[in-house]
C-alpha cells in the first residue's frame, strides 16, 4: 500500500485534545447562519447531519462568525481520514502537517479581521493529478512515484489564495485513463464496496460522498468528473473548456481535459468555481473572460427558462430508474415554471471510437518524456492505450479530430435555442465493480457503463455540464442528473441544478459508514 501520512504519532492516528472533541460535537448540534444567502424551497429543516456531512457553506458560515476554529475542523477531517480512508482508499497521501499549518494560518488571518471568504479555513481535497508543492505528485502512476513539484498548478494556489485547506492528494485511475496501477489502491464506493466508484476521479468522489473533505478538485477528460459523481451521490461541475487553467494538471488529452469541482451541494460547487476559475497567462487554453459571479443568482428559480429535453436521448439503453428519475427532475422543473422543450441530440457514429482515437494519441504525447522508454514500469491498461496511441495515423487522428469539430457545431446549435439541457449523467448507477480493475477490456467498461453518450459529447463540444443527486435505485445506489449548458453559461446550469436539489432532500443522503 503507496500511502503516505505526515504530522501522525507512530500509530498513524491523529490524536486531538478532549476538549476539542467536545467542540466539534457541540458544534455538530448546534444551529449557525450560513455564509450568504440563498433561496431555498420551503421544506422542512432536515435533521442535523454530523459536521463531516455539512456542507462547505455552513461551515464556512460557523468559521465566519467565530463559531467553529479552523484549526479544529482540519483536526476532525484528519481524524476522520485516519479512522474510515483506511477501508475507503480515497487519499494516496495525506498532508496533516501541511493542513494544519494551513488551518492556523487561516485561523490567525481571520481572528485579525482578514477574512478571504467562503473558503478561509474549509478543508478540501486535491486529485492526484495536481501538482503540489513540496508534495509527491503521481498522477496515479508508479513512474512518477518520486515526483515531487517545486511549484503548485494554478488551480491549487489559487485555492490557497481563497484560504481553503489541502488536506491530501486523491486516488485516481493510471494518468487519468480507466484502468488503475495494479500495485496502487483502488477507491471503494462508499455506498456498497461491491460497486464501481467511478472512472478517473474516484478518490474524489468517493472523498467527497463519505465526509472526508468538504469539496474537491476533479478533472474530466470523458466523463472522469461526472462517473464518479453519480456513482458516489455527489455534485459535479464540469467547467467550459480554459475556464479553469490547466497549467501544473498533468494532461491526459490536452484538447477535452476539463478541471472542475466535486462537492455536496451545487451552492459549494459554485464556491469552488468561483475560486478556481479564471484567466492564466500559463495555460495557453485558458481563456480570458471575466469569471462569473453566480452565487447571488442561485435563488431566482427557473421560472421563464427553456429547458430542452430529449425523451429519446434520455431512456435509450439506460436504466429504467435512471429514465424514470431524469423525466421528474424535467417535471419538477415544469412545475416551477420552466418551459420543457423537445430537443433532438445529435448524433454521432462511433462516438466512442473517435474519442477514443484522440484520447490515445494526445496520451502519448503526453506521456513521451516516460513512454515507451519507461513502458515496463505503467500497468497493463494504459499501457495498452498508449501501444494503441502509437498505431494510430495522422489521417485517422486528423479524421476524428474533423468529426469532433463537425459533432460539436450541430451540438452548439441545438444548445443555442434552449438555456439547459437535461439527460443522465450515467444510464445506471453503480454496477458491480470488473473483475480487474487494473486491464483495459471493453466488455468490463461495456458493462460499466453500457451507454457511453451522456459524457463524451460534452467534451468534445467543451461545454459546462453540472451532475447532481436525482435519487436513488431499488438496491439504494444513487442515481444522478446531468444538466449541459452552452459554453460559458455555467451560471445557467447551476442556477437550474440549484433550483431542483432545493425542491428535493437527496442531496442530503450519505452513505451508510
Amino acid at each position: 500500500m503507496d500511502r503516505e501520512i505526515s504530522g501522525n504519532d507512530e500509530a498513524g492516528t491523529i490524536q486531538p485534545d478532549l476538549a476539542r472533541r467536545r467542540l466539534v460535537v457541540a458544534i455538530a448540534s448546534g444551529a449557525a447562519v450560513p455564509w450568504g444567502t440563498v433561496a431555498i424551497a420551503d421544506n422542512p429543516p432536515p435533521v442535523a447531519a454530523p459536521l463531516h456531512y455539512a456542507s462547505l457553506l455552513d461551515v464556512a458560515g460557523r468559521i465566519e462568525a467565530g463559531d467553529l476554529r479552523p484549526t479544529v475542523l482540519a483536526e476532525m477531517q484528519l481524524e476522520r481520514i485516519a479512522a474510515v480512508d483506511p477501508g475507503l482508499h480515497s487519499y494516496v497521501t495525506v498532508m496533516a502537517d501541511q493542513a494544519m499549518e494551513s488551518a492556523r494560518r487561516a485561523e490567525a488571518e481571520i481572528a485579525a479581521g482578514q477574512y478571504r471568504g467562503p473558503l478561509h479555513g474549509v478543508p478540501v481535497g486535491i486529485k492526484d493529478l495536481c501538482f503540489t508543492k513540496g508534495v509527491r505528485t503521481m498522477a496515479g502512476t508508479r513512474v512518477l512515484a518520486d515526483f515531487i513539484p517545486d511549484y503548485d498548478a494554478t488551480v491549487v494556489a489559487k485555492l490557497g489564495d481563497a484560504g481553503a485547506v489541502t488536506l491530501g492528494k486523491l486516488t485516481l485511475c493510471e494518468g487519468a485513463h480507466s484502468p488503475y496501477h495494479p500495485e496502487l489502491e483502488v477507491p471503494v464506493n462508499p455506498w456498497d464496496p461491491a460497486r464501481w466508484s467511478g472512472v478517473s476521479s474516484s478518490g474524489s468522489g468517493v472523498a467527497t460522498a463519505a465526509g472526508l473533505c468538504f469539496g474537491s478538485v476533479g478533472t474530466d477528460t470523458g466523463g472522469s468528473i461526472r462517473y464518479p459523481s453519480a456513482a458516489n451521490g455527489c455534485v459535479g461541475l464540469k467547467p467550459t473548456y480554459g475556464r479553469v487553467s490547466r497549467y501544473g494538471v498533468f494532461a491526459l488529452a490536452w484538447s477535452m481535459d476539463h478541471v472542475g469541482p466535486m462537492t455536496r451541494t451545487v451552492a459549494d460547487a459554485v464556491i469552488m468555481f468561483e475560486a478556481m476559475a479564471g484567466y492564466d497567462s500559463h495555460d495557453p487554453t485558458s481563456l480570458s473572460v471575466p469569471v462569473p459571479d453566480i452565487f447571488p443568482e442561485l435563488g431566482r428559480g427557473v421560472a421563464g427558462l427553456r429547458i430542452g429535453f430529449d425523451r429519446r436521448y434520455a431512456s435509450h439503453s439506460v436504466d429504467d430508474d435512471v429514465a424514470q428519475a431524469v423525466s421528474q427532475v424535467a417535471a419538477e422543473l415544469e412545475s416551477q415554471g420552466a418551459e420543457i422543450v423537445e430537443v433532438e441530440m445529435p448524433e454521432i457514429e462511433n462516438i466512442g471510437l473517435t474519442w477514443y482515437t484522440i484520447e490515445t494519441v494526445e496520451a502519448l504525447i503526453a506521456n513521451a518524456q516516460t513512454f515507451p522508454v519507461r513502458a515496463d514500469a505503467y500497468g497493463p491498461g494504459f499501457r495498452t492505450a498508449l501501444e494503441y496511441g502509437q498505431q494510430v495515423s495522422a489521417t485517422s487522428y486528423a479524421s476524428a479530430i474533423l468529426q469532433r469539430a463537425e459533432y460539436s457545431a450541430r451540438l452548439h446549435r441545438m444548445l443555442a435555442g434552449i438555456d439547459c439541457l437535461v439527460c443522465p449523467s450515467m444510464g445506471t448507477a453503480a454496477r458491480t465493480k470488473s473483475v480487474d480493475p487494473t486491464v483495459e477490456a471493453e466488455e468490463d467498461w461495456n458493462h460499466l457503463v453500457p451507454n457511453d453518450v451522456f459524457t463524451k459529447p460534452f467534451n468534445f463540444a467543451g461545454v459546462p455540464t453540472l451532475s447532481v443527486p436525482c435519487g436513488f435505485s431499488a438496491d439504494g445506489l444513487p442515481l444522478s442528473v446531468q444538466f449541459v449548458g452552452s459554453r460559458l453559461d455555467e451560471a445557467a446550469i447551476c442556477r437550474v441544478g440549484h433550483a431542483f436539489e432545493q425542491a428535493t432532500t437527496w442531496h442530503l443522503k450519505h452513505p451508510p459508514l
